[in-house]
């Protein structure tokens, strides 16, 4: 964490950046009679050197003004937000752009039946301040004087690395619940700790969380997984018995070791794949990877349903597939997109499959089958498998790591001789109702599952053998 005099040091070089583009604003706001000040997240990142684009603004204006200042200061604007008190305008000045966002003073609560927080708008900068999220967020500067404003001493929580509230936690998160999840999206993307009374607070409120709308969490949620370390913040969730309303399936990983501790804690190994799952996905070029980071988290949540004891050993047979179909059905419950779900539960279905081969014995069948069966999944698959691995044992560790290297090697050799990415039957469709003479239908489907099968198992043949293969499987099919 920055000191404090680092961080006055930090704002001040972040201000004169922007000076260009808040002082117009400014005596705009000024000459109708209203007052502009930076807010929030920008004067946050401005005390930690680290202030983007995009610039948050608070004023005593209401929203058709500022809409009406803001037309005058740029022609690229917009009211989505409006009915939150939000009018929004990109700027562009010097080689930048600015994102701005300019919300009249606010009062939000809500009600205890309600799913969204009720709009009103305040009177004053402290009002608006002191019902904000953390102190940390507390924090004003007056676009026009440059004065200074923190009635709730965000900066020394912001040295501190500590996550306060500026009003009593319980009036915070009774306001807006969604603020405990963001507790822990912070705690992660900044480092910091929360404090007692906030930790407190969320465990003994817990329950308020699900009257929040099912898309704010999922938001909420991914947030806190696109984060560059997010084990602090879900866990934080676990602790706090958040997650048994967001996410169940997480805290049920926290399986009773039997005392022979024949299987290894499921919840910690999960946020280890995870971390692992991260830093492969830096390591190899990717940007945060919300289906790959959501695979990570939740690819052994079968593993409760399954888990037997047998003998000696203690099995999860099939967690895979339950696992699956969990997945389905809580990502659904969070209103992911179709094209997330179905990502996320394939590559948990698929997340044994590389153990399936022993030790290293792969068949070119084999190798074509695997990339089949991952499709567009694979390098997410790659990415998974090779973060599954959390053993302590390092021979262990060092031949899964070496058996999967040389699965990636096989996969690499194939693609190159076979186009094996874009893995296909000899013939399409046309040609098979071509050569066959049949119309579209469920025969079709099934001679083209008969050549790609046979493509999988043998590689690629020649037209004519494609041919051949086909009227020989029709023949058959008709004998029988």
């Amino acid at each position: 964490m920055p000191s404090l005099t680092q961080a006055q040091t930090n704002a001040v070089e972040q201000l004169l950046r922007i000076s260009a583009v808040i002082d117009q604003l400014g005596h705009l706001f000024e000459d109708a009679g209203h007052r502009l000040f930076l807010v929030g997240g920008s004067v946050r990142d401005a005390l930690l050197g680290r202030l983007g684009h995009d610039l948050d603004f608070t004023t005593s204006a209401h929203p058709d003004l500022t809409h009406e200042l803001l037309k005058r200061f740029t022609p690229s604007t917009w009211d989505i937000g409006r009915d939150f008190g939000t009018i929004g305008a990109m700027k562009r000045d010097g080689g930048n752009e600015w994102q701005i966002e300019i919300t009249t003073f606010r009062a939000d609560i809500y009600r205890s039946e309600s799913r969204k927080p009720e709009v009103a708008f305040g009177d004053t900068l402290e009002g608006d301040l002191v019902r904000r999220d953390f102190t940390v967020n507390a924090m004003a500067v007056d676009v026009l004087t440059k004065e200074f404003i923190d009635p709730y001493s965000g900066l020394q929580d912001l040295a501190d690395g500590v996550l306060r509230t500026p009003s009593t936690p319980e009036m915070s998160f009774s306001d807006d619940p969604l603020r405990m999840m963001r507790a822990a999206r912070f705690a992660s993307r900044l480092g910091f700790r929360v404090a007692p009374e906030v930790v407190a607070a969320m465990t003994s409120m817990a329950e308020r969380i699900t009257i929040v709308s099912a898309e704010r969490v999922q938001a909420e949620l991914t947030g806190l997984l696109l984060t560059d370390s997010p084990r602090a913040g879900l866990d934080l969730l676990v602790r706090t018995g958040i997650a048994e309303y967001i996410l169940p399936e997480l805290p049920a990983l926290q399986l009773e070791l039997d005392e022979h501790h024949r299987h290894k804690d499921v919840y910690e190994h999960s946020l280890t794949v995870l971390e692992q799952s991260i830093d492969l996905e830096k390591a190899r070029g990717h940007s945060p990877d919300l289906i790959g980071r959501l695979a990570a988290l939740l690819h052994d949540i079968g593993k409760p349903a399954t888990r037997r004891f047998e003998g000696a050993k203690v099995t999860f047979h099939h967690h895979d597939i339950v696992g699956s179909k969990q997945v389905k059905r809580r990502l659904r419950a969070l209103n992911y997109p179709n094209a997330v779900v179905k990502s996320v539960a394939k590559l948990t279905e698929l997340h044994l499959r590389f153990h399936g081969y022993g030790d290293g014995q792969w068949t070119d069948a084999a190798v074509r089958r695997y990339v089949r069966d991952a499709g567009d999944e694979l390098e997410r698959l790659h990415i998974l498998t090779r973060s599954d691995c959390t053993t302590r044992n390092r021979d262990k560790a060092t031949r899964l790591r070496r058996n999967y290297e040389e699965l990636e090697w096989r996969i690499d050799e194939l693609a190159q001789a076979e186009e094996l990415n874009s893995l296909r039957p000899h013939l399409d469709g046309q040609q098979i109702m071509s050569i066959l003479g049949i119309p579209p239908g469920r025969e079709v489907g099934k001679a083209y599952a008969f050549l790609l099968e046979h493509r999988t198992e043998h590689g690629p043949v020649g037209h004519e053998e494609a041919e051949r293969l086909l009227r020989d499987w029709w023949a058959g099919r008709g004998e029988a």
